[in-house]
């Protein structure tokens, strides 16, 4: 019964228009009234608790880092060395999107971000090139989306806060699965580009590729301190942000000297913004999630469940599907906040691997970004690249079609997560 006057509450508030985090908010006071339990000094208390966690103040680090990145001209740096490489190939311009979306993720947790930058930089050359806009834009947020995947990410962080597991772990076990998504783009646009009249571009000689490569050295230099200081114990995920948006700071502004101070007030003000958005939903989410839990809601759920309680790929197979129809209609944050206190508990007494879990979990959440109607990677994609909605969705569905099939596959081969996550450790 609480299960379903949580929803209700839930549904019906965002229905008409209340924001995520004070709907999470009166979902979880309607349990308390309905359990006669309720007092203010809880509600008031939880949410304190919910904002008051230092592992969140990764996320407004990583959020600036990801702001001084693109002002900064290392996303710049990023996508001139996947031209260099790969900008010669039939469709090439494409690939270079798919590879500097990769090389992006693993500077920045934000699909946003990653997306605004490639869209800016690329969708004018691929239009000026005679590539098809909407499918360019399809592109474009569909490599986007890498980014909460491979660390660091932003969807782990609160993956890991919300369900109490090792970030580092979670951070880890997103790199193949990333890259999986990376490849099912790269074989997408191959199909979807063979017809494409698009001009071809001058390969580049050696010597200028080497010069392309040593500009980008220092961008290419972050995630590979990121990812050996998560490794190797110098510091916590939260120290990385830390490194991250002090390294992305230095770079911008002495290195490649494109970061003015300026531009530098604009990136504070975006992240404290953005940050705001983010704490804020954690802090009226852990109402929700106190009250989920002491009206046993993951219980009720999984009595729902119960039917695939024999076969864990079955138990997992079924979440997937209603977080897929969730991403239709919510955003990536309150997926997190709303699904993860309810399906783990239910995923760890059938003895499912909790990062495992985590990993499709986000996974998931990243591809609701780019479905229809909320997709709130394709607004942004729309917006920058000039085409409808109804455009960008078009250009968007092989390559949802291709990261889709990377879940499915992550769902019914288990080991593709877990077995690499074993070599991290």
């Amino acid at each position: 019964m609480s299960a379903l006057i949580f929803l209700g509450i839930l549904l019906a508030l965002i229905v008409i228009g209340m924001p995520i985090a004070f709907a999470l908010l009166f979902a979880g006071v309607g349990i308390m009234l309905q359990l006669d339990q309720f007092d203010a000094q809880i509600v008031v208390q939880n949410a304190i608790g919910g904002a008051d966690n230092f592992v969140l103040m990764a996320v407004p680090f990583f959020i600036l880092a990801g702001e001084f990145m693109n002002a900064g001209g290392l996303s710049k740096r990023i996508v001139d060395l996947a031209s260099a490489f790969v900008g010669h190939l039939r469709g090439g311009l494409g690939y270079v999107a798919i590879f500097a979306a990769v090389l992006l993720a693993s500077l920045s947790g934000s699909a946003v971000a990653d997306t605004a930058a490639l869209a800016a930089i690329l969708v004018p050359m691929m239009r000026q090139a005679g590539y098809d806009p909407a499918r360019s834009c399809g592109l474009m947020a569909a490599g986007g989306i890498i980014a909460p995947v491979i660390p660091p990410s932003i969807g782990f962080l609160l993956f890991g806060v919300v369900a109490n597991i090792s970030i580092t772990r979670l951070f880890l076990a997103g790199i193949v699965p990333g890259v999986l998504m990376g490849a099912s783009l790269v074989v997408a646009w191959w199909l979807v580009s063979r017809r494409e009249t698009a001009a071809v571009a001058e390969k580049l000689p050696l010597g200028r590729r080497l010069a392309v490569l040593a500009q980008g050295f220092w961008a290419l230099l972050l995630p590979v301190i990121i990812i050996g200081g998560l490794k190797f114990g110098i510091f916590t995920p939260t120290e990385a942000a830390v490194v991250a948006a002090a390294y992305a700071l230095v770079v911008g502004l002495f290195i490649y000297r494109e970061l003015t101070w300026p531009a530098i007030y604009h990136c504070l003000l975006v992240s404290a913004r953005t940050t705001a958005v983010v704490l804020i939903l954690a802090a009226l989410a852990m109402v929700a999630s106190y009250m989920i839990t002491i009206a046993d809601i993951p219980g009720q759920v999984g009595q729902w469940m119960q039917v695939f309680a024999g076969s864990q790929r079955l138990l997992v197979a079924a979440m997937m599907v209603a977080v897929f129809l969730a991403g239709m209609v919510l955003d990536f944050i309150p997926i997190v906040l709303i699904f993860t206190p309810v399906f783990l508990p239910i995923a760890q007494a059938a003895g499912v691997d909790p990062v495992y879990l985590g990993v499709v979990f986000i996974m998931n959440c990243s591809i609701g970004m780019i479905t229809p109607p909320v997709g709130v990677v394709l607004n942004v994609v729309s917006s920058i690249g000039k085409i409808s909605i109804a455009q960008a969705t078009r250009g968007v569905v092989p390559f949802l079609i291709a990261e889709t099939a990377v879940l499915v596959a992550l769902v019914v081969f288990p080991a593709l997560v877990t077995v690499p996550a074993g070599w991290w450790r």
